[in-house]
């Protein structure tokens, strides 16, 4: 048994090379079951939401249309989000709403009267756009919901993000919309909120990380560098390099990835299988100019200088010297994909070129029923993977898929809800789970005897 430690510091690669010899990199499924014992078979749930295995419960610990303890409603569609610690028994959830302008009119009442000077972007009347975060300060050991409050606001489609090791979440926007389509300011930027705001924040745009569709962040605690990912079927994958770690808004280095002797290389799969399973791939980066984009061009002018193609980057997780990210409907079915990318020990400086990064295909699925538009993922305490769906069909059978580090893959929770799990997180504690149900917004918070998994 893994601990949740050693699957990030040794076993993230065991299992997701696993899961691509027993499930992903094969044609044929012949042998292959995601029945593995796990915690069990999924409980029907009396109150028609979530199932789960036997002795694991949720708690609804928010959702839409609450009151909130600065006045104002929860608001809907609830999408990434980050658990930090505040202290021994205290967390704060740092929960995003991708909410656009024309989901003001389905708004509650108090947020379409909101106005604030915190507020990125207002429309005429200074009400401000819906987008945004909210905290929830929740007592892990009481398990209650001590406070909830918006902590930033007028912002656009904030889809996801990540926190960072000085205790802060990076919410991204989803949005290029810009003054052309009669918005005050233009939209596509990553916004910081700190863990410890105790209600809104100044709503600053960090312009030097880059303006266009925004997905997720991920930083590596040793060198302070940010991973981007970008939801595009025609997407890049960037790197931000900070003047100074930890001060993101003192500006940096905005960059695209290339595979080293492979310009403008193709790794979504969708005709040729070009990018081959579990083969390491040198890289280079890329420097972009005018990170500000206001044609919303980056992408482009980064592909024709040599950058590589990925399938709508989403979610993204940051291991021991390795980081993943889904690439949402990637590969030959384009039912998705996990990318592993470790960095060079000499990452973010000259010395990279003699030891470069590696970017490695680490999964791509070739059957729904097993792994069906991988968005979000976080790490259980076990040491397994954990990985929401969001699937694009008209009806969805979205699940939590578990993957253990010897690659087997089991069912951990069904949404039987119209609607996507998002934001996937863990206490520091390990012993509860936190996930958003999109639409209409809930957030629950999931314990049960994690440690008794049974292959």
């Amino acid at each position: 048994m893994f601990s949740r430690r050693q699957f990030l510091f040794s076993a993230g690669t065991l299992a997701f090379m696993g899961l691509t010899r027993s499930a992903f990199g094969k044609v044929s499924l012949t042998g292959v079951t995601n029945t593995v014992p796990a915690y069990g078979p999924l409980i029907a749930d009396a109150k028609n939401l979530l199932d789960l295995p036997a002795d694991f419960s949720y708690q609804v610990i928010s959702q839409l249309g609450d009151k909130m303890n600065d006045g104002l409603d929860v608001p809907d569609k609830a999408d990434g989000m980050g658990c930090i610690a505040l202290d021994d028994d205290r967390v704060a959830l740092i929960r995003n709403h991708e909410l656009s302008p024309d989901n003001i009119k389905r708004a509650s009442a108090s947020i379409q009267s909101h106005r604030t000077p915190l507020a990125y972007d207002a429309f005429d009347d200074g009400v401000a756009l819906p987008g945004g975060t909210s905290h929830i300060i929740y007592n892990v050991k009481t398990q209650k919901r001590e406070q909830e409050f918006l902590s930033l606001c007028g912002t656009m489609r904030n889809c996801s993000g990540g926190i960072t090791p000085w205790g802060s979440w990076l919410t991204c926007e989803e949005s290029v919309l810009n003054e052309s389509d009669g918005f005050a300011k233009p939209h596509g930027f990553i916004f910081e909120v700190p863990a410890t705001a105790k209600g809104l924040v100044n709503a600053e745009p960090i312009v030097a990380m880059g303006r266009f569709n925004h997905e997720a962040a991920a930083v590596d605690p040793r060198t302070g560098i940010v991973y981007l990912t970008e939801d595009r079927g025609d997407s890049l994958f960037y790197r931000f390099i900070p003047n100074q770690t930890g001060k993101l808004n003192k500006g940096g280095k905005l960059q695209a990835m290339a595979v080293k002797r492979k310009p403008q290389f193709d790794s979504r799969n969708w005709i040729d299988a070009a990018m081959a399973l579990q083969v390491n791939m040198d890289v280079e980066w890329v420097d972009l100019t005018e990170p500000e984009s206001p044609k919303d061009d980056l992408r482009l002018r980064g592909y024709a200088q040599g950058a590589a193609l990925f399938a709508r980057g989403e979610g993204i997780h940051w291991g021991d010297k390795e980081l993943y990210f889904c690439c949402t409907n990637g590969g030959k079915k384009q039912l998705g994909q996990v990318m592993k990318y470790q960095p060079s020990p000499f990452e973010g400086t000259d010395k990279e070129q003699a030891v470069p990064g590696q970017i490695q295909l680490f999964l791509e699925s070739v059957d729904k029923s097993l792994f069906n538009f991988g968005d979000n993922l976080t790490v259980a305490p076990n040491g397994h993977l954990i990985v929401c769906e969001d699937q694009y069909t008209a009806i969805v059978d979205n699940h939590l898929r578990g993957v253990t580090p010897q690659g087997d893959v089991y069912n951990f929770a069904r949404l039987t809800a119209q609607t996507e799990l998002a934001g996937a997180c863990f206490s520091p504690d390990g012993k509860t789970l936190f996930v958003n149900v999109y639409s209409p917004t809930k957030t629950l918070a999931i314990t049960g005897p994690w440690d008794h998994f049974e292959r």
